[in-house]
């Protein structure tokens, strides 16, 4: 039986600190394993091939707009195939760079396979069992299909499986109105795809802020059919081949039917801890399957550690990387260094861009109380160079303590959005936590950036900003 000092599952995030730790401790024996492609899902199947394929989308949406500014421009064709074969030729050569990387490590054992605990510390790889002294469980996550009549059956895509399409469907539904909705829905609806997204949930986008999520659904839905409140209840085939899917309106009961060539599922992601029986080896999930962690990302078991899509706090790969720092400080380095989930920024990469970070303004009012928030608005059209790129209604959203003047949170809708809010979260990570250096920096003038500047110079309690909401037509 091999036995290492440490065995790390995963080839995500969990490799961030391998090369580190062999460099501080060369006698360190170090097992790495995954049974899927190197990389981790951000390369392999998430952030970055999903990219690939929204940055041509982003460019047919922008060349759309040119006509009002005077530009006459005709897209002739769209080479889906193309755009397909371009992204996965890059994640391929990433891939085969990482395995290369790994199989011809000397510093490190890698099993490309599966693993699972048999007892505490000790786990079968394959035909071979191996022990270990400290483990990191960075297993990642995958699709969540939930159980609907005839939709294993009938058949369907994942974020998964969607990446291997070669031939753009004439009509696609989406089951799932959140994040991997609003981003394929763009992606397929700009290719040229008859596209509609089907959500459980009232709001479109339901985990941004309401006015966000009302703004995307009106101009997403010049693109493609957004539908929300609606339970899918049945997955069937027509006599022409067409999905048919049957749904019921969760208010009133009213019954409504989307028939489309395919249907993508993108209804979440569930842990996928249930292959290393984490049981076995004394390790403790929560009711949804997600290896449970203290606030040192430690797990029941000591010198066993679970981060990025594992212990199911976020799943992004900015946390994840983030939280293999932490866990690179207290399993290596023995140090006592807490996990904090304060300014957690995401993005959704649709048309328009939505970024947020932070608490939400219903959140910040249940914790600090109302007399204690101000709220900072400020519309990209109020700009000179939102005025120069024609934009309506997108929006800067900026949370403040009143007493401290922190900032607790921030939320865009707009270009750039992504790119827009870094300079929000970067403050939110020193200790006063304050906008000083935005509101008395300069910002250059014309330029995208001052509507982040302006909206911490116009803040107003909760009560004022939606009486200036009520007045936008949302």
């Amino acid at each position: 039986m091999k036995e290492y000092d440490l065995i790390v599952i995963g080839t995500g995030s969990g490799m961030n600190y391998v090369s580190s730790i062999k460099e501080r401790f060369p006698d360190f024996k170090i097992a790495v394993i995954d049974k899927d492609d190197p990389g981790g899902i951000c390369l392999t199947r998430g952030c970055i091939p999903s990219k690939l394929l929204l940055y041509p989308a982003e460019l047919l949406r922008t060349i759309e707009t040119a006509g009002k500014f005077g530009i006459d421009v005709q897209i002739r064709n769209i080479d889906f195939k193309s755009i397909m074969k371009r992204m996965d030729t890059k994640i391929s050569q990433d891939i085969s760079m990482i395995r290369k990387g790994l199989s011809n490590n000397p510093d490190f054992d890698y099993y490309n396979d599966v693993a699972e605990f048999v007892s505490p510390y000790t786990m079968k790889v394959g035909n071979e069992t191996i022990k270990g002294k400290i483990f990191f469980l960075c297993c990642g996550s995958k699709p969540l299909i939930p159980d609907i009549k005839g939709l294993k059956e009938t058949g369907y895509l994942t974020s998964d499986t969607i990446l291997k399409l070669t031939e753009l469907p004439e009509s696609i539904a989406i089951i799932g109105g959140g994040y991997i909705a609003a981003e394929y829905g763009h992606f397929f609806s700009a290719m040229g795809s008859s596209v509609t997204i089907i959500g459980r949930n009232p709001m479109f986008i339901p985990d941004e802020e309401p006015e966000v999520s009302v703004l995307a659904k009106r101009v997403m839905s010049q693109n493609m059919n957004i539908l929300t409140s609606l339970e899918v209840l049945e997955v069937a085939r027509d006599r022409d081949g067409k999905k048919v899917i049957t749904a019921k309106e969760r208010g009133t009961g009213k019954e409504v039917v989307v028939t489309a060539e395919e249907i993508l599922v993108a209804t979440g992601r569930g842990p996928n801890t249930d292959i290393l029986h984490p049981e076995r080896g004394g390790i403790k999930t929560d009711s949804h399957g997600w290896i449970e962690v203290n606030d040192y990302l430690e797990t029941s078991q000591k010198d066993i550690w679970a981060f990025g899509d594992a212990n199911g706090k976020y799943l992004f790969k900015h946390v994840g990387n983030y939280e293999s720092t932490v866990v690179f400080y207290n399993a290596v380095l023995k140090e006592n260094f807490k996990v904090s989930y304060h300014a957690v920024p995401n993005a959704v990469f649709s048309y328009p861009e939505i970024a947020s970070v932070g608490l939400k303004e219903k959140e910040a009012i249940e914790k600090y109380g109302e007399e204690e928030v101000l709220i900072g608005f400020k519309k990209f059209e109020d700009t000179a160079k939102g005025k120069a790129m024609d934009l309506r209604d997108c929006f800067v959203k900026v949370i403040i303590e009143k007493s401290t003047d922190r900032i607790l949170g921030a939320h865009i809708i707009g270009p750039y959005a992504s790119i827009l809010i870094q300079e929000i979260i970067n403050l939110m990570y020193v200790p006063e936590e304050k906008a000083d250096p935005i509101t008395q920096g300069m910002h250059i003038h014309p330029s995208l950036s001052e509507v982040v500047e302006r909206a911490f110079y116009s803040l107003m309690p909760p009560e004022h900003y939606h009486h200036v909401l009520g007045h936008m037509d949302l």
